[in-house]
């Protein structure tokens, strides 16, 4: 990929319609909020941009607030799926509770989530916005090796990937998620999301999600805890 060049969205299946495209420093979450009353389900947005990749997918759930919160993880995995499909295989990529994603123990990005305002837990939203956003050049957020804690796609070989690619990829492994989910159940998607969280976060306990509410339960012996996804992204 040329530094510097912005290249444009692969096709993707029609159900992603329309597509939007922001300018750089534009935010891909907050405007498919503002537009999801009127364009509804499908409706993809995302910021044209060399140093880093950004997007928002409006849906419709079917289910209550706390169970349709469960898009967000749904969101982190195809994500990884995107990112594993591009990168060298022996790169560690792995999910901070909720939805910060580390790669190669820094991080790199994270995936988003969007609700109607005043939506309530005990109601079915009228839609949902799932987004990503990833760090694609180290000199985004400042000089190479100014902050270690954080990495970015380059840096750290993705040398055969660009913003658009990966949003696309990203679009595309996310509707696969749901419809494994859909068709499997829970434990699938349960499954998959635990199977890169930070295997640090409650070492030794045994960890599953709370179909109704996507929160986090850590067990180990006769102690109990929970952690809360509402609270998290409050």
């Amino acid at each position: 990929m040329k530094p510097g060049v912005v290249e444009d969205l692969p096709a993707l299946p029609s159900v992603f319609t329309p597509i939007i495209a922001l300018r750089e420093g534009g935010d891909a979450l907050a405007h498919a909020c503002l537009i999801a009353p009127e364009k509804g389900a499908g409706t993809l947005v995302w910021v044209r941009s060399w140093a880093r990749a950004e997007a928002a997918l409006v849906l419709e759930p079917e289910e209550a607030l706390p169970a349709a919160r469960l898009a967000l993880h749904a969101a982190s995995i195809a994500l990884a799926d995107a990112l594993g499909a591009y990168g060298p295989p022996d790169i560690p990529l792995i999910f901070e509770w909720p939805n910060t994603l580390r790669l190669n123990g820094a991080v790199v990005g994270q995936t988003r989530l969007g609700l109607p305002p005043g939506a309530s837990a005990g109601a079915v939203p009228p839609w949902l916005v799932v987004g990503m956003e990833l760090r694609f050049a180290e000199y985004a957020d400042g000089e190479p090796g100014e902050r270690p804690d954080r990495t970015s796609l380059l840096g750290e070989g993705y040398d055969d990937l660009t913003p658009a690619l990966l949003v696309a990829a990203w679009a595309r492994h996310f509707m696969a998620t749901v419809a494994d989910w859909q068709a499997r159940g829970l434990k699938t998607l349960a499954e998959r999301y635990l199977a890169r969280l930070d295997p640090k976060l409650g070492a030794g306990a045994r960890r599953g999600i709370v179909p109704a509410s996507g929160d986090l339960v850590l067990e180990a012996g006769a102690g109990r805890e929970t952690l809360s996804l509402a609270e998290a992204l409050a």
